[in-house]
């Protein structure tokens, strides 16, 4: 229940109790190894990753779209119930659970190749969840929730997420200058090659600048890249001491599928939209049709309505639960672990989203961020005038 204190609305959230669904998430990486261990076997450990890419896109579809707001009256109250948030903070040490029980899985068993690869999948996802919560907490003011988001992000070594993405990815997005914001034209695995390795630079040089303006070294453990760093090798080493080192691979493996849900992200969220470049070189300030939106209900319980990206791009220290959905904005035809799967084969996603997004901007060229070298036969396969 939530009040809003100028209007002593009484609210009660529909999706109150549903919100604990996200607990489930570590619970469900236990699934596949626990079928292997009771004999159904390796394909066991593809049950996880056939759910979320296959099943889960249904479920979406079937339950359809939740496109309810909290009264804008009640949003204090209920962004200030520590229900909500410790939801958030019980995922930490639940998926540091899970993450590292699957790495003594992985060690303990003899699996072929197959089944390997499923496990791979399986922990990554898990890993990819990580970054989630990472974010719903790297957001928010308090101490506590942001040394909760370092500490989450370290399984999978992207710490750097933390600055990257607070204070990069908000002040570039729907820019050519953003690595993390994918162009028309630009397929998922072109843009995962520019997205990884800029995301890690952009970091770093924000963190450096920083601490160059206030005299130090970038190497100092003022560096806020380097304390998830250390976490990251001292978490890894200890693993490899108690597991053996062969257990180092699999981690790197399961890190590199757990970064790569969040490049899937970054690639859906904001496909193709473009902040308009203002007179003095600056560009307009991020508005909530910048973002692609999705309402879809079993996605968002899963991801913490990230998303309602539209929303927390516009107000970014907004809770999740108070996220709200607007008219008239970018639509996904589906939540986010249908629109990866889209996304993972280029010629389905180019004809599904093109002129999806052709359509959210008006069919004008000047707000859209083209792929370069693709303008022109992009503006000519669409019947597209020039700008």
């Amino acid at each position: 229940m939530a009040t809003g204190a100028a209007s002593c609305v009484e609210y009660r959230d529909p999706k109150r109790w549903l919100w604990s669904f996200s607990l489930l998430v570590p619970a469900s990486a236990a699934i596949g190894p626990s079928l292997y261990l009771a004999g159904v076997g390796p394909w066991a450990l593809w049950i996880t990753t056939v759910f979320y890419y296959c099943i889960a896109p249904l479920i979406d579809s079937a339950l359809g779209e939740d496109r309810n707001n909290p009264p804008e009256e009640a949003v204090a109250g209920l962004e200030a119930d520590p229900y909500y948030r410790y939801l958030t903070y019980a995922l930490v040490p639940m998926l540091w659970a899970a993450f590292t029980l699957a790495a003594w899985f992985y060690v303990h068993t003899s699996l072929p190749w197959y089944g390997v690869v499923g496990l791979i999948l399986l922990t990554g996802s898990v890993g990819g969840f990580c970054i989630n919560v990472g974010h719903e907490l790297g957001h928010k003011r308090s101490t506590l929730e942001r040394w909760l988001a370092r500490i989450i992000l370290a399984p999978t070594g992207y710490g750097h997420f933390y600055i990257e993405h607070n204070r990069g990815h908000h002040r570039d997005v729907a820019t050519p200058e953003d690595p993390a914001s994918s162009r028309m034209g630009e397929s998922i695995f072109r843009f995962v090659v520019r997205e990884m390795p800029g995301a890690f630079w952009r970091a770093w040089t924000l963190e450096a600048d920083r601490l160059t303006r206030r005299g130090k070294p970038a190497w100092t453990l003022e560096n806020e890249i380097v304390i998830p760093l250390m976490i990251t090798v001292g978490y890894w080493t200890a693993l490899a001491g108690w597991l053996g080192w062969r257990v180092v691979p699999f981690l790197v493996l399961a890190a590199f599928w757990a970064n790569f849900q969040l490049t899937s992200a970054n690639y859906v969220e904001h496909y193709g939209l473009l902040r308009t470049k203002l007179e003095d070189g600056r560009y307009e300030l991020c508005q909530p049709h910048h973002s692609w939106n999705s309402n879809h209900v079993f996605s968002n319980l899963a991801l913490f309505h990230l998303q309602r990206h539209s929303d927390h791009h516009a107000h970014p220290a907004r809770r999740y639960q108070a996220l709200r959905h607007f008219e008239e904005l970018p639509q996904l035809p589906n939540g986010y672990f249908g629109m990866f799967l889209l996304a993972y084969v280029p010629p389905l996603w180019y004809r599904i989203m093109d002129r999806r997004l052709i359509q959210a901007v008006g069919g004008d060229v000047t707000l859209i961020n083209f792929q370069p070298g693709t303008r022109e036969r992009l503006m000519a396969k669409y019947g597209l005038g020039s700008c």
